[in-house]
């Protein structure tokens, strides 16, 4: 199987009658069932004049209407474009100018900021709807009477660039990141390979599926396993709502970036849930846990805690912790690389040797083949045969990869390079912060100096000289951060990520305060 189309249609011929995906509390679409709505989707996109290559945008919440279109899109040979659906008009100009969007579709209750966009730039705008799993999606533009159009002649190749996704720009503008059926199908079959995830399994899905992480660990890979996906009624997390999912449908996993297990943490400790499922593991992937959240998530939830390494280039994993069975999962580290070649090298190209530093360096099938448009950031990405992660960090001598920082993150206090998830790690060991970030900051005498933000605990009474008191007694003289920002929020991405350049800056503004301003994130 070297496209996804063609994993997901053998897999409905092998697990007809199982189930693919609920919707909590309306609806359970089985494999088959999902094949069909797929393909009548997919008739309907032909019938609306949409052709191989073309981009096609999708903005959604995380319905059953978005998966089924994503999936048909990409049936038909043509490019998904998934897009948050929280952008500014401004922001979906950019995305759907630079992918080159032909066509937009939305749910019925539409986007206006993404309607206004499109139509700025001359791209057509149709809904998407579905009434019930018997009849399938209607597409606005497409009369009831033209399903006669077919795409049962298309055939996918693996070269067809199936997803087209933005990378995040910690650093610079964002950069497109065309996704091939190869590299989807690669992709799953590393995730499904590396958890063992069968028909058994379910999940509920808890984050955005414009995303990679959600996309691709989430939804796509249980769909290539023939396991089964639950969407919250809500079309996004709900800490209320997740415990009752996951036990009403019987999950074994779920995934999720660091922010939301800390939510789920946060509430079983305030308000514990009569039961839990027994899950086979947790994994935790996007941002940097930090093993005391890991070892707090374990005894909450009596299951063990994978952390993993992913980014958009690679088709979301590059390497994970084991399951128990397959060897320790070391706290700290993202584990072993996961179905591609990877290797630590410094600015020359020279392979380093266990324990030393140097840039994660990958290559293999689920790697994108370079940045659209974008020769310069592909000249330096992709350089002595490998794919350039921009992520600092060693082997150790058993194979397991710790992440040291992103190069452009860390922070260089005069000559001395301090990794800030070190410092992260040591803030959250306290036991009165719920959530802390460092970053670096201008600094005349040592050209950057260390900050921090921290979120208290409910009810301690935390403030700034009890952190740098801890801060003192667990770090070397010159990681202690200099100022300390109490806040109640830190600013976030989309996807829930914790960017420094941005916490930094918003910091920064606020430097004439000590007690920072609510941020909305």
């Amino acid at each position: 199987m070297e496209t996804l189309t063609g994993l997901l249609k053998h897999v409905a011929g092998i697990f007809p009658d199982r189930r693919a995906i609920s919707v909590s509390g309306k609806f359970d679409i089985t494999h088959s069932r999902l094949d069909h709505l797929i393909e009548h989707a997919a008739n309907s996109l032909v019938a609306a004049g949409v052709k191989p290559y073309d981009v096609v945008a999708l903005t959604f919440p995380n319905t059953i209407e978005y998966v089924i279109m994503f999936l048909a899109v990409i049936r038909v040979r043509a490019t998904a474009a998934p897009l948050n659906q929280a952008y500014t008009a401004d922001e979906f100009e950019f995305y759907l100018s630079d992918s080159e969007s032909k066509l937009l579709i939305t749910g019925n209750d539409g986007n206006e900021s993404a309607e206004s966009a499109a139509s700025k730039i001359g791209i057509r705008h149709v809904t998407a709807t579905l009434k019930d799993v018997e009849s399938g999606i209607h597409l606005s533009a497409v009369p009831e009477s033209c399903s006669d159009s077919s795409a049962g002649d298309i055939v996918n190749d693996p070269s067809d660039v199936a997803l087209f996704l933005h990378t995040s720009g910690t650093t610079s503008r964002p950069k497109g990141v065309p996704l091939s059926q190869l590299n989807l199908a690669s992709s799953v079959k590393n995730i499904k390979s590396v958890y063992k995830l069968t028909e058994s399994d379910s999940t509920v899905i808890v984050l955005p599926l414009f995303h990679v992480h959600g996309l691709l660990a989430g939804l796509l890979s249980s769909l290539g396993a023939g396991a089964a996906v639950t969407l919250p009624a809500a079309g996004r997390f709900s800490a209320t709502t997740f415990w009752s999912d996951m036990n009403k449908y019987n999950a074994t996993w779920y995934t999720a970036v660091p922010t939301i297990h800390q939510i789920i943490l946060d509430r079983h400790l305030t308000k514990p849930e009569p039961e839990y499922p027994q899950l086979r593991f947790i994994r935790s992937c996007s941002a940097s846990l930090a093993p005391i959240i890991l070892a707090r998530l374990e005894d909450a939830f009596n299951a063990p805690v994978l952390e993993a390494y992913a980014m958009t280039e690679a088709t979301h994993l590059m390497a994970s912790n084991p399951l128990p069975e397959n060897g320790p999962h070391v706290p700290g580290s993202v584990g072993k690389p996961v179905g591609q070649e990877m290797a630590i090298l410094d600015e020359n190209g020279v392979e380093q040797k266990a324990g030393a530093n140097g840039e994660v360096c990958i290559r293999g099938p689920n790697v994108t083949s370079g940045y659209k448009n974008n020769p310069e950031a592909n000249k330096s990405a992709f350089l002595f045969g490998w794919f350039h992660t921009g992520d600092i960090g060693y082997l150790d001598s058993d194979g397991y990869l710790h992440l040291v920082g992103r190069i452009k993150e860390l922070i260089n206090r005069g000559g001395e390079k301090i990794s800030p998830i070190e410092v992260d790690a040591v803030l959250l060991s306290h036991p009165d912060v719920a959530q802390a970030v460092c970053f670096g900051v201008p600094d005349d005498k040592y050209g950057e100096e260390i900050n921090c933000a921290v979120i208290p605990r409910e009810g301690s009474d935390l403030n700034e000289e009890k952190v740098s008191i801890f801060c003192k007694k667990n770090l070397a003289a010159f990681k202690v951060p200099k100022r300390v920002f109490i806040t109640d929020t830190v600013p976030k991405t989309a996807t829930g990520k914790i960017q420094r350049r941005i916490v930094a800056e918003h910091f920064l503004t606020c430097i004439s305060t000590a007690k920072v301003p609510k941020f909305g994130a």
